[in-house]
């Protein structure tokens, strides 16, 4: 897009994202050098669930940002309301990111509603003292060779680990299960009807029973940000974490003095996307062809590997994908999300981008996921705390959600 494509007047232009987009002061600088008559204010809202609440309260009346963020898992609800929002597709962004990103923004009149602007690409983070002292390989290019296959494959060397040491494989269940959903194609929802089919979904039960049989023994049952699992972490309670690139500085910050977390190239099941988020404009704004034009300058290549260099957002464009050079010098560089040093790795950047490259098609997700997910979230951690058993939690499971629909 050319930097005059828009009136000249001054105008300012609203950001609102959550949590840390990456969009640090001098970011927004560089586009208000390039735009002279643009003044850009930005809002951080503390949560996403604030942002979530307030995003869907007003997208149809009116009163939100001009260009204004929405969190992946929440795209479902706000592909409800299209006809509130700018379509923005445009040639000079055609083929920009990955098909599995645009596909969920992309409505039924293939109008393209949402810029992605990073992704969650899931690797395995592992403890290498404690594979070494369990006798199993502890380089990285090993241990991705080990772990390669199946998730009874992950889940069985589990359980020859925990057998050898009395220590857990992995933290806990919630982590290993948004792995496993989000590699099935149909979940929760008929994608044709919109129906609610979790409960009668033999692969949604399938993994349902694959995961609570095994959490009693390799899980540390612990739920991933807590201060017990930080904890674990520095401690070595547990041998591995299902980790997204912001992942890194969680597990860094936990545990700052030790140096034995690496990564492995390598998912179980092959690939699997754990975050990300999206650039709106809803079209009450009143100057929407400029919010359209940030929109598309945020999430460029360049963006947003400014942006993974500032706070660990993974890029979801296919160029800054290509360019692990840049890739590894941001998720080396001091105030991002990790150093090289800490994980052993100069080639943190090209891992994940391999890792984003074998996301297969993306799971389909309509306006009842976040319902239906949080319902299963709570029956696992009741089984994993020991609560209720398999049958009695899957039972509260169905009774919920066909409160649901």
């Amino acid at each position: 897009m050319s930097e005059t494509s828009v009136a000249m007047e001054p105008i300012t232009l609203t950001v609102a994202t959550f949590n840390d987009f990456g969009y640090t002061d001098a970011l927004l600088q560089e586009y208000m050098d390039l735009h002279p008559n643009v003044t850009v204010v930005s809002y951080v809202a503390a949560t996403s669930e604030d942002a979530r609440a307030n995003y869907l309260d007003k997208v149809v009346t009116g009163g939100l940002a001009d260009v204004e963020a929405i969190g992946g898992d929440w795209l479902p609800e706000v592909m409800q309301y299209t006809d509130s929002l700018v379509d923005l597709t445009d040639p000079a962004v055609d083929g920009r990111w990955l098909e599995w990103e645009t596909a969920p923004a992309t409505d039924a009149d293939g109008r393209l509603i949402a810029y992605g602007t990073d992704i969650g690409p899931e690797a395995v983070c592992y403890d290498a003292a404690l594979f070494a002292d369990a006798g199993l390989p502890a380089e990285p290019e090993e241990v991705a060779l080990l772990l390669k296959g199946t998730w009874s494959h992950y889940f069985d060397l589990g359980q020859q680990y925990a057998e050898a040491t009395g220590k857990a494989w992995f933290d806990g269940a919630a982590g290993a299960y948004r792995g496993m959903i989000n590699q099935e194609g149909v979940a929760y929802e008929d994608p044709g009807t919109g129906e609610i089919t979790a409960t009668t979904n033999p692969a949604v039960k399938a993994i349902y029973d694959e995961l609570t049989a095994v959490t009693p023994n390799i899980s540390a049952h612990l739920t991933q940000g807590s201060d017990e699992w930080l904890a674990g972490v520095a401690n070595g309670d547990f041998a591995t974490i299902l980790c997204t690139p912001r992942m890194l500085d969680v597990i860094k910050g936990a545990a700052p003095r030790t140096r034995t977390w690496n990564v492995a190239d390598v998912f179980p099941g092959g690939g699997g996307n754990g975050g990300g988020s999206y650039l709106t404009v809803p079209v009450s704004g009143d100057n929407v062809d400029a919010a359209k034009e940030l929109a598309a300058w945020l999430t460029a290549p360049e963006q947003q590997i400014e942006a993974l260099a500032a706070s660990g957002a993974f890029p979801s464009q296919v160029r800054a994908l290509d360019n692990v050079t840049a890739l590894n010098e941001a998720m080396a560089a001091g105030g991002g999300p990790t150093t090289a040093a800490f994980f052993n790795s100069d080639a943190l950047g090209a891992i994940f981008s391999n890792r984003a490259n074998a996301v297969g098609v993306p799971p389909f997700k309509g306006k009842y996921f976040p319902q239906v997910n949080d319902a299963m979230q709570n029956a696992l951690a009741r089984v994993e705390d020991g609560s209720q058993d398999q049958a009695t939690s899957w039972g509260q499971f169905v009774a919920e959600v066909e409160a649901i629909g």
